[in-house]
Order: structure tokens, then C-alpha cells, then sequence
């Protein structure tokens, strides 16, 4: 027994060097795909020039990096550091990847935001300078041709299957060290951020630094998943564990309609959506915490005249489950403007259907009717002392039709919630409070022990607070 086990020893040390160590681990080897896709990844390289200003001017001369025209791209590089004279070459890098032989390209707007030159280096060392056919912020997707022909492209593919927790490669040239790989797992799907709310977000562990931006994520099959765009870095700059990319799909859409119209469209319903939380799911009547809920609805939009109202849940769009309130925007976006869409919607835990027909994303919100109110005082049961507004108040708020104005925030619930003196309450359980005499009959008549759900104003913006009142208030 002994002899044989240290045989198969002995055979295992003989085929190991035919062997490679990612086989004997189970890891996967990535040297194929980066073979096939790592030719099409190019690096990008940008300058905003300075100005060249003549003896004599320079005292009247301001630093270039204090300007506030100056892109934070070049800033974030750069520092605040510069000649306050003569304004210096700005120069910075990024990634990207050919997806058409012609020479067509796609990185992120942010690499290639106000350059005024743009040169492309190839894996074969070859260097071009390329022309911007059309950029686009909200997407951060930008669209680069170069005169060349017959050049590698990558393969594009979906994120429609690709699941959390499956391998994923990037390429690119973080701190211009050219066509490095970094490999990881999808950490989630469908992040949103405030400043890009329309793009469903890849989040990986893959590690990107500054320069991969605009590089490809690709999956097990070398085919493009993902366009790497940003980081969380903690404030240190670098890559700490989050990493985060546009879905090829919106990266294609945005292309197609730069290539076509030279901007994108998007759709906009009129609506301001926030998250649902236990306490609103229990106030609301629904069955979970799942949709977006409508805290206001812009006059005149898409959501008003399909009949959606403040307090509304839109639980699904064309079919589509809205989870979270995040999932909402990217899906009304990927709609041009004139577009019928058809909402699910909760309301009073009945459920709706509304057909609405989307509006341009450039759409003004319009602004609520004025309203006048007599000057009263009042405490109450939710823990809040709670006063008419005046009408000099009013128009400082902004003209709000109806509310009651929050002075004191007595319960330690309504505190926890979030409640602060200087709030104004538009409705309770979506009861419209047009004065205080409206508000104590609401609240009277409260079940006990019940979270209750006020739509509160603040800083201009509307939103929905759920609590749970003390027994004792």
C-alpha cells in the first residue's frame, strides 16, 4: 500500500511541469483570452493646451487649475500646482478598445473630455491622432475614429448572463503601464451613482487605477461585458477593492445614436424616486420593500398627465421588475423621448396600471401653485409641534401648495426618522395637509402602533419619512 501511494506521488512530481499551475489549483487561465482581445485594447493619450501668453501679461495671468472651466479630469492628474504665467500643456491617459477594423473606438467621455488632441497608441506600437465623432456625459461613453483599416477588434457581448460572482478581465494602461491584465469577480449588477443615475453599473473586485478607465471588461470568452469607468478609492486615488463598469449594451446604444445624430436622447418620465423602506412598505400597504417610490412628480410631465401622483410605488416598467428605486432611470433612459411605457404602480396597496409617454430628458420641471395660510401653532401625537406657514415663509419655500411647517420635533421616533424643525409635511399616508386644522385630523385618526408615512419637503427637495410613533407620544 505504502509503495503505491509513493508511486502516484512520484508520478504527480513527473507531470507537474507539463502542467500548468492554474490547472492544478482549478484557478482559470486567463493567457488565451488576453491573447485573443489584448491587440484591439489601445492606449489613449490627451492634451489641453496652454496658452502662451506674451512678457508683460504674465502678472495679470490666473492658474490654469483654479479655473473653473478646467476639466476635473486634469485637476484630479495634475494638482493645483502651475505657471500662472504661461498656462502649461494639460496631459492625460486612459484606455480603450477598437471594435470596428475601420478604426472605430470607444473609451469613456471623461478621458477625452475637452482635449484638444487625442493620440492613439496600438499594441503594435503604432500611434495615431484620432478624432472625436461624439461624446456623451451621462453615459461617460465616447466615440474616437482613426485612420487605419484592417486593425483586431474585440468581440462584443452582453451582461444579460453574466451572474455575480463570474470571472472577469480588464485591459488597459493604469499609470500609462500599457496592455496590463487584472483579473476578478463580478461583486454586483446594476449600481447606480447620483451623478450617472442612468447607467446600471457592473461593480467588480477587479483591480483598475487611474489610465484602465475606458479599457474593456470581458468575460471567460475574451467578448467585451463592460467599459471601466470609475472607482471608489477612499480618498486615496487608487484602487481599494471596488471598481465599477458601463454594461456593453448602454456603451452600444450611445454610440449607435452618436454615430447616427451626433448626441443621445434619452426619455424622461417626471418623476423623483426614492427607495421603500420596512416602515414606508408597512405605511404603503405593500406586501415587501421593492419599487420606486414617487416622491414628487414634475407639473405638467410624462408622470402627471399618465395620472402618477406623490406616493405612488412603481413596482414595474414595460414588463420589467423595478427592485430598487435605482433600477428605475436606467430603464426609462434606455427609451428615446415619444415613447409609450406602461407603469405597474401601487397605490393604497391597490394596483394600477398607468400608460404614459415619455418626455426629453431636457425637459424644465415646472414649478407648484402658490397657496396662502393663516399663522397657527399646534403639537400632535406624531411627537411634533407643528405650525401654518406665513406667506413670506411660503415664497421663501418656493410656493408649495398646502404643508404644515415643522418647529419642534418633540418624539424621539420622529427624531430617529430623520425630522428636523424647518420640514415641511405635504401629506400623511398620502392625505394631502393643506393646513394645520388638516394635519390633527389625520393624525387623530392614525391607527396605533402603525408606521405612518409623511411626504416631507426639505432644501426645495420632497422625499417620504416612515416611522413608527412612540406609544407614549
Amino acid at each position: 500500500m505504502i509503495r503505491k501511494i509513493l508511486l502516484t506521488i512520484n508520478m504527480l512530481y513527473f507531470f507537474l511541469p507539463f502542467t500548468s499551475m492554474a490547472e492544478v489549483s482549478g484557478l482559470p487561465d486567463f493567457t488565451e483570452l488576453v491573447e485573443k482581445a489584448g491587440p484591439a485594447v489601445v492606449n489613449i493619450q490627451v492634451t489641453q493646451f496652454g496658452n502662451r501668453v506674451q512678457p508683460g501679461d504674465a502678472e495679470n495671468a490666473q492658474n490654469p487649475l483654479e479655473d473653473e472651466e478646467v476639466p476635473e479630469f486634469f485637476r484630479r492628474f495634475f494638482g493645483p500646482e502651475g505657471n500662472p504665467g504661461a498656462q502649461p500643456d494639460r496631459r492625460g491617459l486612459g484606455s480603450g478598445f477598437i471594435f470596428e477594423s475601420e478604426g472605430y473606438i470607444i473609451t469613456n467621455h471623461h478621458v477625452v473630455d475637452s482635449a484638444d488632441q487625442i493620440i492613439v497608441r496600438l499594441a503594435d506600437r503604432r500611434e495615431f491622432e484620432a478624432e472625436l465623432i461624439g461624446s456623451d456625459q451621462q453615459s461617460d461613453i465616447a466615440l474616437l475614429k482613426i485612420n487605419a483599416g484592417n486593425l483586431p477588434t474585440v468581440k462584443l457581448g452582453q451582461t444579460r448572463e453574466l451572474k455575480q460572482g463570474a470571472w472577469v478581465v480588464a485591459i488597459g494602461s493604469p499609470f500609462n503601464f500599457e496592455q496590463t491584465v487584472t483579473a476578478g469577480i463580478v461583486s454586483a449588477k446594476g449600481r447606480s451613482t447620483g451623478q450617472q443615475q442612468y447607467v446600471p453599473f457592473i461593480q467588480t473586485d477587479v483591480a483598475i487605477n487611474p489610465g484602465n478607465s475606458g479599457g474593456p471588461l470581458l468575460n471567460m470568452d475574451g467578448e467585451v461585458v463592460g467599459i471601466n469607468s470609475w472607482i471608489l478609492s477612499g480618498g486615496s486615488g487608487g484602487y481599494i477593492g471596488l471598481s465599477f463598469a458601463i454594461p456593453v449594451e448602454t456603451a452600444i446604444e450611445t454610440v449607435r445614436q452618436l454615430r447616427e445624430f451626433g448626441k443621445v436622447s434619452r426619455g424622461l418620465l417626471g418623476v423623483v424616486v426614492g427607495p421603500v423602506t420596512r416602515e414606508l412598505a408597512e405605511a404603503l400597504n405593500l406586501d415587501r420593500s421593492a419599487g420606486a417610490l414617487v416622491n414628487d412628480v414634475s407639473a405638467g410631465g410624462s408622470a402627471e398627465r399618465a395620472g402618477v401622483r406623490p406616493g405612488d410605488v412603481i413596482l414595474e416598467l414595460n414588463g420589467a421588475v423595478i427592485e430598487t428605486w435605482s433600477d428605475l432611470p436606467p430603464l426609462v433612459g434606455a427609451n428615446p423621448p415619444g415613447t409609450e411605457v406602461k407603469l405597474l404602480v401601487s397605490r393604497d396597496g391597490k394596483k394600477k396600471t398607468f400608460e404614459a409617454t415619455l418626455d426629453s430628458l431636457d425637459t424644465g420641471e415646472g414649478d407648484p401653485g402658490p397657496a396662502e395660510a393663516a399663522i397657527e401653532a399646534s403639537s400632535n401625537a406624531l411627537g411634533l409641534e407643528i405650525e401654518s406657514i406665513s406667506a413670506e415663509r411660503r415664497r421663501e419655500l418656493g410656493d408649495p401648495v398646502g404643508g404644515v411647517l415643522i418647529t419642534r420635533v418633540l418624539g424621539d421616533a420622529a427624531y430617529r426618522a430623520g425630522l428636523r424643525p424647518g420640514d415641511l409635511i405635504l401629506a400623511i399616508n398620502n392625505q394631502a395637509i393643506e393646513d394645520v386644522e388638516k394635519f390633527e385630523s389625520v393624525v387623530e385618526d392614525l391607527p396605533a402602533g402603525k408606521a405612518v408615512a409623511l411626504r416631507v419637503m426639505r432644501g426645495g427637495t420632497t422625499t417620504f419619512i416612515a416611522f413608527t410613533p412612540d406609544v407614549d407620544e
